[in-house]
């Protein structure tokens, strides 16, 4: 009997971008869960269908992180086929200099990088994942894309029913001492807005927390900013979009992107999000650590 569910499996190489896909695929509508171990799935399964009858899109990021993955998915997946669910996996792989590359700068460690060399991980991981990448319904090599790019084809293909001329829209908050963001569309400095990094117990927060939040609003310049700005964003938007514009990357700068770029661009991203609901908001400097 078919069940009434559809189960995206992405699943690759580590560094390839499961997160920013699993990430796409939630704003595409999907209920989306990382690394869940693939035992639990089945019971996962029973249980979110009697408990929310209205989902009906389901993403997994299953991956090397959970040791029994490669042993017990075969049959798991085989299982739920049976029953009548349906599945697709997604794998993710990228050149191994882009992901020697992308390891070097996130300083993170490969998950099969213990008593090796980050390039012997890779390369035991890519062979380890031969048989799943075999099985996959759709391969992506994610070396040459950036992460606006990658959201762009993950949403391009979850979202067959969506028409051609939909535009997605990105919010990217970012510091200018890192560097402007080189695929940004849009790009506003709200350096001349108070900041609040000399304001007494707001310095070690950011511009997510409630505190920082306030005190940005409450600010004369930051709402006439506001006004303003999104008043050419919403006369600007359907122009792009009438010129066949398939996405549009809009980045908020502030010195070090962790307080007024970051508060901007969710005041930005909620407003938008009103009229588009294909949109997503990306800190890109947030967790960086000031000298």
């Amino acid at each position: 009997m078919a069940k009434h569910i559809t189960i995206t499996i992405i699943t690759g190489l580590s560094g390839s971008g499961k997160t920013t896909a699993i990430n796409a695929l939630e704003d595409a509508g999907f209920f989306c869960i990382d690394n869940l171990p693939v035992i639990l799935l089945p019971s996962f399964l029973k249980l979110k269908s009697k408990a929310d009858s209205e989902v009906t899109k389901l993403a997994l990021v299953m991956d090397l992180r959970e040791r029994e993955f490669l042993q017990q998915y075969p049959e798991i997946f085989q299982d739920l086929s049976d029953e009548g669910y349906l599945f697709e996996i997604i794998f993710l792989e990228a050149s191994t200099e882009t992901l020697l590359r992308r390891y070097s700068q996130t300083r993170r460690k490969h998950p099969l990088s213990e008593g090796k060399s980050v390039l012997e991980g890779i390369e035991a991981e890519r062979e380890a994942l031969r048989d799943l990448r075999d099985l996959a319904d759709l391969v992506i090599d994610t070396s040459n894309y950036n992460v606006h790019q990658l959201k762009e084809i993950i949403l391009t293909h979850a979202l067959k029913e969506v028409p051609g001329k939909r535009m997605r829209l990105y919010i990217l908050s970012f510091g200018y001492k890192y560097g402007i963001p080189y695929d940004a569309d849009i790009v506003i400095d709200v350096r001349c807005l108070p900041n609040p990094n000399f304001v007494e117990g707001l310095k070690d927060l950011n511009g997510t927390s409630r505190e920082v939040e306030e005190y940005m609003d409450g600010q004369g310049e930051t709402q006439h900013f506001l006004k303003k700005y999104l008043e050419l964003l919403l006369f600007l938007i359907p122009l792009y979009e009438r010129e066949g514009k398939s996405s549009l990357t809009i980045a908020v700068g502030c010195t070090a992107g962790r307080h007024r770029s970051v508060s901007i661009a969710e005041t930005i991203f909620n407003e938008l999000k009103k009229a588009n609901n294909i949109i997503t908001v990306t800190h890109r400097d947030i967790g960086l650590e000031r000298p």
